[in-house]
């Protein structure tokens, strides 16, 4: 927000110098970030009137011309601008005045003919940053011999302030000027604002079909305006130390009335509307061409000002092109609304838009501002541009409208938060400078709040004002004591510090990405996801909750291969979110990624591209950090993302924990991606659990391993077989190692070969030949019986 201190002043003048006043709104909570002064420094150029003019005699595009500078002489000046003329009042330098820049006036020959000073434009007294077209014309009523810095206010300075999104309502002069008067126990004095007396009956029908989207929508038709006329140099100047361009005195109007009170207006022409102003949501595939010439299709969620025909504006963002008021027009219909913040939030985003009025109705804005304003513009519109106002029509929905708020303030919570006991008397007041209707009770406060203050909600509220305004740097400063007790380590946990220490190990690079990704990204890997859209996203490409650590590793993954990065290995650890916002599931997961080379480029490494293999070898590693890899279990499964054939459930205990695949082909082409990436992701709370290591005794007897090779059929997973080994063994069963597969000759097509090696050990006694022999054929009976398996040959 940028607003001219001299504007400030007008409303509310505190005995406060420029900094002083910047560093007491800082210590407020409205943070300064500069101050400029508004124009550069130039000295003796006074007002003055031309009272002749002649062309040149050696130049076509030179005049010369003479002017009354309140010296008592006319002075003989050669001015090129081709819009200077006589009766008109100019900023004049005399000889010896110094421009910006250094630039310093002295007596010169134009083309033989003698100029004694110089006619300045705006560009040339630094109020433009771009070279101006012509010379500067001051109001008719300029005082000639008046300095023009101190005409026109220039000793003056620009105060920007970086304000929270919660405090739209300093979002004005207005606004700001309350926030000094509360501050300085000032009275604050604006313009006077009546209600103007409609000349005329006529009226345009007003429907609003989305009370929720707009619950206040006000209307006014002014008849025989003149687009053509100036708009004033004050309220051009006032615009320019706001930060905005004069463009015509219909929108300069409307500008300066949301700068000085804080709503943003729009002017319709008149004659470009069809029977009737419709509020509604926009019609799926209806198109808008906006003020700024771009072209729009609107997505059905979008609120518009509309008329029978079609749209007509984004509402709360910026008008379309169409119906915008121009050179032609004659009649304007004045709209002057309340949009909720839900409604408005994020469109602007979601066209590639920023304009104040999004900025101003997204944060909130005073729903009871819409009739002063619309006020004040029309006298301003018809002190500028004459014409006939009609009568103010209101569609207003008051349930919709926000309603009053009542908030308790304790006495006890207020000075406990404070660490301060504050006079009963100083807290009344300072809620009640606020603009709080303030009723004391026996236990502390009842405050109900003004329109403006939409931010205060709760008692937190209040006493975050009472502290601001009472001073934070008055407030007690105390280190905080308490009593720091060793947090209990649970042993049979893994932190995830190991688990990130073990993937650095492994050759990863820990990415951090945004909890919120693309939709179209989303509903790619994961089309059946549901997690929340947020109603105010930082872009439209960042729009939704993740519901998996997927789609942001593959984002992270096209932005290495865009930089020439091809041989990739990412891991990363977050919430993912699964579910509507009312039964929203925050799931912490650890997610990698894995693409390109499984060595680094080296003379001695190899050129094989990683497979489904190198990264289950890496999870498993994290697995096994537990103590307890037997209770993880991989199975065949089918997951949208990934490669049906190279993609299994990660179960832990029985229960799903995870994914782990290939990157689907199909997803992979509609992604743009040209290699194959290999990916899975995991529970952490599954993955930081195992058991505490306990010690085992070791025997004394010998082993006794046996190898088995069985024919399977080939789509039957080796874990079946191992977990019927397991089962029939017996408790004496040490280990159980696969040292090989085979496939080809000498087994049947369709089949396989696993050969295992089965150790048995007996903690107190050497086992015996039939003992493992009752066992192994065990094996054997109910391999064949439930899997098909035959022993080898």
């Amino acid at each position: 927000m940028k607003f001219s201190e001299q504007w400030l002043r007008e409303w509310v003048s505190p005995a406060l110098a420029t900094q002083a006043l910047a560093d007491q709104v800082t210590m407020a909570g409205l943070e300064v970030d500069a101050i400029e002064p508004v124009a550069a420094e130039f000295t003796d150029v006074v007002v003055a009137e031309v009272v002749a003019r002649e062309q040149h005699p050696d130049a076509d595009k030179l005049n010369v011309c003479q002017v009354e500078d309140g010296s008592g002489e006319r002075v003989q000046v050669v001015c090129g601008a081709p819009n200077v003329d006589v009766g008109q009042k100019v900023p004049f330098a005399r000889v010896g005045a110094v421009l910006p820049g250094d630039f310093k006036i002295k007596k010169a020959k134009l083309r033989g003919v003698e100029s004694r000073g110089m006619i300045c434009a705006s560009s040339e007294l630094g109020l433009e940053e771009d070279a101006s077209p012509g010379i500067l014309v001051l109001p008719a009523d300029a005082p000639v011999g008046e300095g023009v810095r101190d005409y026109l206010g220039l000793d003056d300075h620009t105060i920007e302030v970086d304000l929270t999104p919660n405090r739209g309502d300093c979002l004005s002069v207005k606004g700001m000027a309350r926030e000094v008067g509360v501050l300085n126990r000032l009275p604050v004095e604006g313009p006077a604002i009546a209600p103007v007396a409609a000349s005329h009956d006529e009226t345009f029908p007003v429907r609003v079909e989305d009370a929720d989207g707009c619950p206040r929508y006000l209307g006014r038709v002014i008849k025989g305006v003149d687009v053509t006329a100036e708009t004033p140099l004050w309220m051009v100047e006032r615009l320019r130390r706001s930060g905005i361009r004069a463009i015509d005195p219909v929108v300069d109007v409307t500008n300066y009335v949301m700068l000085e009170l804080g709503q943003p207006l729009h002017a319709f022409d008149r004659a470009n509307l069809n029977e009737a102003v419709v509020v509604r949501r926009a019609r799926e595939g209806e198109r808008l061409v906006l003020l700024d010439g771009q072209e729009i299709t609107l997505g059905a969620s979008t609120l518009v000002i509309a008329d029978e025909r079609g749209p007509l504006a984004i509402a709360g963002v910026m008008g379309g092109e169409h119906s915008g008021v121009g050179a032609e027009t004659r009649d304007i219909f004045l709209e002057s609304a309340h949009f909720s913040p839900l409604a408005v939030a994020g469109q602007a985003r979601s066209y590639g838009l920023h304009t104040d009025a999004s900025h101003r109705f997204e944060r909130g804005v005073d729903p009871a501002l819409a009739h002063e304003a619309a006020e004040r513009a029309t006298a301003l519109l018809l002190e500028i541009v004459g014409g006939e106002p009609g009568p103010l029509v209101e569609v207003a929905d008051a349930e919709r409208l926000p309603g009053d708020r009542e908030v308790l303030l304790r006495r006890e919570r207020l000075d406990q938060a404070l660490d301060k006991v504050l006079d009963g008397e100083e807290v009344g007041e300072i809620l009640e400078r606020l603009g709080l209707a303030v009723e004391s009770v026996e236990a502390g406060w009842q405050a109900r709040m003004p329109s403006w203050r939409f931010d205060l909600a709760i008692e937190e509220d209040l006493i975050e004002e009472v502290a601001r305004i009472h001073g934070y740097n008055r407030l007690p400063v105390r280190r905080p004591q308490a009593r720091l007790g060793l947090e209990p380590d649970v042993e049979a946990r893994t932190p995830l510090s190991r688990l990130r220490n073990q993937m650095v190990a492994r050759g990863y690079f820990e990415a951090v990405t945004y909890s919120f990704v693309a939709p179209e990204l989303q509903s790619t890997l994961l089309p059946e996801a549901v997690s929340p859209t947020l109603a105010n996203p930082i872009s439209s490409d960042l729009s939704v909750m993740r519901a998996s650590l997927f789609p942001g590793l593959v984002r992270a993954l096209q932005h290495n291969l865009n930089r020439q990065q091809t041989r990739v290995r990412l891991f990363e650890t977050g919430l993912v979110f699964r579910g509507e916002l009312d039964g929203l599931h925050q799931v912490p997961m650890l997610g990698a990624l894995v693409c390109g080379a499984r060595d680094p480029e080296g003379w001695n490494g190899g050129k094989d591209k990683v497979d489904f293999f190198d990264l289950k070898g890496d999870l498993e590693t994290l697995l096994a950090m537990g103590g307890e890899p037997e209770a993880w279990r991989f199975e065949p499964a089918e997951h949208p993302a990934l490669h049906p054939g190279q993609c299994a459930r990660v179960l832990y205990r029985g229960e799903e924990a995870g994914w782990i695949g290939t990157l689907h082909p199909a997803v992979r082409a509609e992604l743009g991606l040209k290699v194959d990436a290999v990916m899975f992701e995991v529970r952490l709370e599954a993955l930081t659990q195992g058991q505490v290591p306990a010690f085992a005794p070791l025997s004394r007897y010998p082993e006794v391993r046996r190898d088995l090779a069985f024919l399977v059929d080939a789509e039957r997973p080796v874990q079946a077989l191992l977990d019927t080994v397991h089962a029939q063994a017996g408790e004496w069963l040490v280990d159980v190692r696969l040292f090989d597969v085979y496939q080809g000759k000498g087994v049947a097509e369709g089949h396989k070969s696993v050969a295992l090696g089965l150790t048995w050990q007996h903690p107190s006694r050497t086992l015996n030949d039939e003992e493992i022999n009752h066992l192994v054929d065990a094996i054997v009976e109910e391999s064949r019986l439930h899997l098909g398996a035959e022993l080898r040959a």
